[in-house]
């Protein structure tokens, strides 16, 4: 039986900004080398403020990151 998936496509709040922001200090901070934030931040960070749940196959740089992200991981 195949289940519905309702799926959202909207802007990124400014309340992400902040966010981001902070997962990206965490990330470098952690030794990550990337100059700019990836795009994983910017999709948690969405994420959490819409209180909405991210569906990957990596959660670990959700989890690690944005650490009030629902992640659902098969």
């Amino acid at each position: 039986m195949a289940h519905a998936v309702r799926c959202v496509r909207d802007a990124a709040p400014w309340k992400s900004a902040s966010l981001v922001a902070a997962a990206y200090g965490v990330y470098r901070r952690q030794g990550g080398s990337r100059q700019k934030p990836l795009p994983d931040f910017f999709i948690g960070a969405h994420a959490a403020v819409a209180n909405l749940s991210v569906l990957t196959r990596d959660p670990k740089p959700y989890k690690s990151y944005v650490a009030r992200l629902s992640v659902v991981a098969p």
